[in-house]
C-alpha cells in the first residue's frame, strides 16, 4: 500500500495560551507541525478531492489557538478530535506544538508537546 503524507511544518501562531494569568494576557509565540497520512487511491492528481487540502488543516489550527487556554496539551487534544472528526479515513497523525520562550528563567528556550495517533 502507498500513503500519503499532507503537513504543515513550522505554522506560527501569536495565542494567549499559557498557565500563568500575564500569558493569557500578553500571549505566547507557538509553532505547530502537523502530519497526516492516508491511504494514496488517487485517480486523478490534479483534483483536491483525492487529497487533503491544507488550506483547511490551518483553519482548524486557527480556530484552536485562538481561545485562551491554560495548557498546550488540551490544544492537541483539540486539534487531533477535530481532525479525526473531519477526516475519518486517516491511518496517522502527528502534532507537535511548541511555545517560543516559557516563562521559566531559561535564556533562549522553547518547550514541546505533541500527540500521535495512529490507527492499527
Amino acid at each position: 500500500m502507498i500513503r500519503q503524507k499532507v503537513a504543515l511544518k513550522h505554522v506560527r501562531f501569536f495565542s494567549p495560551i499559557g498557565f500563568y494569568e500575564e500569558e493569557q494576557v500578553l500571549g505566547n509565540e507557538f509553532f505547530i507541525d502537523l502530519e497526516v497520512y492516508f491511504p494514496f487511491e488517487n485517480s486523478d492528481s490534479e483534483d483536491l478531492k483525492n487529497t487533503i487540502n491544507y488550506e483547511e488543516l490551518y483553519q482548524l489550527l486557527a480556530e484552536v489557538m485562538r481561545p485562551k487556554r491554560k495548557l498546550l496539551e488540551s490544544a492537541l487534544e483539540d486539534i487531533m478530535d477535530l481532525i479525526l472528526k473531519r477526516y475519518g479515513f486517516l491511518q496517522e497523525i502527528k502534532i507537535s506544538i511548541r511555545k517560543v520562550n516559557p516563562p521559566f528563567g531559561g535564556d533562549l528556550a522553547n518547550s514541546e508537546v505533541a500527540l500521535h495517533y495512529k490507527r492499527d
